[in-house]
C-alpha cells in the first residue's frame, strides 16, 4: 500500500535526496558535481579585463578588493582571490551605470505601487447594542 509507484520516486525519497544535495552543496564544489564544463577558461583565452572601466573605477575596485582581503584574506585560496578581483571589477561597471544616473531629492520614484484593482470599501457598521436587562 506504500509502496512508490514504479516509473518514479515517492515525495519522501524525493525530499530526503534535495534535503541531501542542499546540504552537501556547500561541502561539495561545483565543478565535481557538473563536470568540467564550469571551470573557468585559462588565462591566454580570456579577454583584457574590463577595458571599459576608467582609471578612477579601477582604482575604487582595487581599493575595495585590497579591504576584503585585509578581512578575509586568510580564507581565501589564490583562485578564489582571481575570481574575488574579477567580481569587483564586473561590479564597478555596475556602480558606474548606478551612479551615473542623475536624481534629485524631488524626484518621484520611478515605481510605485498601485492596486491593479480598485475595491470599494465596505461601510464600517457599529456593533448592534445589546439589550437592557430586566431586574
Amino acid at each position: 500500500m506504500n509502496e512508490p509507484s514504479k516509473g518514479g520516486i515517492s515525495r519522501r525519497q524525493f525530499a530526503r535526496r534535495a534535503a541531501l544535495l542542499s546540504a552537501s552543496a556547500s561541502m561539495v564544489p561545483a565543478a565535481t558535481v557538473f563536470g568540467e564544463s564550469l571551470q573557468a577558461p585559462p588565462a591566454s583565452q580570456t579577454a583584457p579585463a574590463h577595458p571599459n572601466l576608467s582609471a578612477e573605477s579601477r582604482a575604487e575596485a582595487e581599493a575595495r578588493y585590497q579591504q576584503i582581503l585585509s578581512q578575509y584574506g586568510g580564507r581565501f585560496t589564490a583562485e578564489e582571490k582571481t575570481s574575488l578581483r574579477e567580481m569587483n571589477l564586473v561590479t564597478q561597471e555596475s556602480l558606474d551605470k548606478v551612479r551615473a544616473f542623475a536624481l534629485q531629492n524631488g524626484d518621484a520614484p520611478a515605481l510605485y505601487l498601485k492596486p491593479l484593482v480598485e475595491r470599494d470599501k465596505k461601510p464600517v457598521q457599529p456593533p448592534a447594542a445589546a439589550p437592557a436587562k430586566k431586574s
